[in-house]
Parts: structure tokens; C-alpha cells; sequence
């Protein structure tokens, strides 16, 4: 049984979308007010110095996720392999998932109008693929493996002190790590 991870490098990040473009093609998600994963421009400096970085913002697959504790159906659970998914057939659309979730990671599919997030895409993944958004990067900024592997890049990363999660302070335990530029 495999621990999922995704290190995010974001240094290597060139701000295409080719991530957001490619998960929505893969899952077929409305390319609407919400989405699975999103970048964000960051401008730092002043002129001449300075600089930009693109912030990634997606499910980050928690350990400890605070959006399965609240969820009054169930429809938000975490798989045998540690990824957070939400049951769709008995998500009654509550929005609690939303509320507890500190990492704004949810949105409402504007068709099916429940919650919705990245899967890591868990359909591939099953089949031994990568997600979409990390085949199709091409700066190889999205890194996505097996954290329990010590051999993966992904545990390395982390292993190196190189990937460090964001808001570790909320105690939910975030397998989704990041390279800051610098």
C-alpha cells in the first residue's frame, strides 16, 4: 500500500497552466469559477528587483484532513492509499468540507453543484500512471510518487528538508510539499 505525495517545485514552475489545462481535460471539469488546481502570480520587489513565482493551489491530501472529520454523510473519505476523495452518490452538498478545509481547496462543480477537488487522479494512478497534471508539466515542476518509498524522488525531496508542506500549523499533516524559490 502506497502513501501518495506531490512535491511542487516552485522554482522550476514556468506559470504555463499546462497543469490546470491538462486536469481539466482529464477529468472533465467545467473550466468555470472553481478548479482542481490553480496558479497563482506572485510578484515580489520592487523595480528593478523584481520577481515572480507561481503558487500552486490544490488538495493537499492530508494525513489529518479536517474536511473527512466534519463531512455528516461519510462522502468525504481518505482511500487505502491516502488520498482524500469525496464519494459523490452520497454528498448531500453541505459545504462543511468547504468550511474545515484551510487550504481553500474545494469549489462547487458548477454541473454537479457538490463539492469537488483534486484526486490526484486517482483513476490513473490506479493504473500505474501518473496524475495529468504532473505528465504533462513541462518544466518537471510537479513530482508525484510514493512517500513511503525511500527510494522515490518524492520521499528524497522530503527527506532532504528540500519540500516542506504549507500550514503545517494546522496540524492536518499535508502530503503536498513545496520548493520555494530561492
Amino acid at each position: 500500500m502506497a502513501r501518495y505525495g506531490m512535491v511542487i517545485d516552485l522554482e522550476k514552475c514556468l506559470g504555463c497552466e499546462a497543469c490546470i489545462a491538462a486536469c481539466v481535460e482529464e477529468n472533465n471539469v467545467p473550466y468555470e469559477k472553481g478548479l482542481r488546481t490553480q496558479v497563482h502570480r506572485i510578484v515580489t520587489g520592487r523595480f528593478p528587483n523584481v520577481s515572480t513565482i507561481y503558487m500552486h493551489r490544490i488538495c493537499q491530501h492530508c494525513e489529518h484532513p479536517s474536511c473527512v472529520t466534519v463531512c455528516p454523510t461519510g462522502a468525504s473519505f481518505v482511500n487505502k492509499d491516502g488520498i482524500v476523495l469525496i464519494d459523490y452518490e452520497i454528498c448531500i452538498g453541505c459545504k462543511y468540507c468547504m468550511v474545515a478545509c484551510p487550504y481553500l481547496a474545494r469549489y462547487i462543480h458548477p454541473e454537479r453543484r457538490t463539492p469537488d477537488k483534486c484526486t490526484f487522479c486517482e483513476h490513473r494512478v490506479k493504473d500505474g500512471k501518473l496524475p495529468a497534471c504532473v505528465e504533462t508539466c513541462p518544466a518537471n515542476a510537479r513530482i508525484f510518487g510514493d512517500l513511503d518509498n525511500p527510494g522515490s524522488e518524492v520521499a528524497k525531496l522530503v527527506a532532504e528538508n528540500r519540500a516542506i508542506p504549507m500550514g503545517a500549523e494546522y496540524g492536518t499533516r499535508p502530503k503536498v510539499f513545496y520548493i520555494r524559490p530561492g
